[in-house]
């Protein structure tokens, strides 16, 4: 862990990676393309690097509509993969490292928006890549500690009063939302 943050250094370091370069060590071999990352040294080797990074734990990076993914049953060994929109490419569920690119003209369909950078989803996801779901987490997490460290720095009594006043905002805007009653339906002539 770094600092009060709760990504994993290696997480860090897969998001902000950058794959499919050309391996220097190994520029006039082919396939030499770095499309593996090792968790244990937090780099990108290409296949012919693998003999030294045998005994470690390895990600193999693939490509999904000119982006970088992973396999889905390679990730959740990992990290948490709930909520992250899975693909399918050559029968096998892939999830996105970085957030995909935003379409130029909108979607009109129904479903769910990516909470961190709008894309359009399938309806029980929330997110469309790790990143997203990573950031999201920070924020939230950092939120929360501000919001938490303000409450203990400031008298018992206001802070008690902050919280009864904004459960009885948040209960005051679902009685609002609410449906009143069950829809009367036109009987059938």
């Amino acid at each position: 862990m770094v600092g009060a943050r709760s990504i994993p250094h290696w997480l860090e370091t897969l998001l902000g990676e950058k794959f499919f370069d050309t391996c220097t060590v190994h520029e006039s071999a082919k396939k030499n393309e770095k499309n593996i990352f090792c968790l244990d040294c937090c780099i990108t080797i290409c296949p012919h690097c693998l003999p030294l990074h045998r005994p470690h734990r390895r990600l193999q990076i693939r490509r999904y509509v000119y982006q970088d993914v992973i396999r889905l049953s390679d990730a959740q060994k990992l990290i948490n993969c709930s909520l992250v929109q899975p693909y399918k490419t050559n029968s096998a569920k892939v999830v996105f490292l970085n957030e995909r690119p935003t379409l130029s003209r909108p979607f009109r369909g129904s479903g769910n928006l990516c909470i961190r950078c709008d894309r359009c989803l399938q309806d029980p996801f929330l997110f469309c890549s790790l990143s997203c779901k990573v950031n999201h987490l920070e924020t939230a997490t950092t939120e929360f500690l501000k919001k938490k460290h303000s409450c203990v720095s400031m008298p018992r009594v206001l802070c008690r009063s902050k919280c009864v006043a904004a459960a009885s905002a948040a209960a005051a805007t679902e009685t609002i939302s609410r449906r009143k009653s069950v829809p009367q339906r036109s009987p059938l002539n």
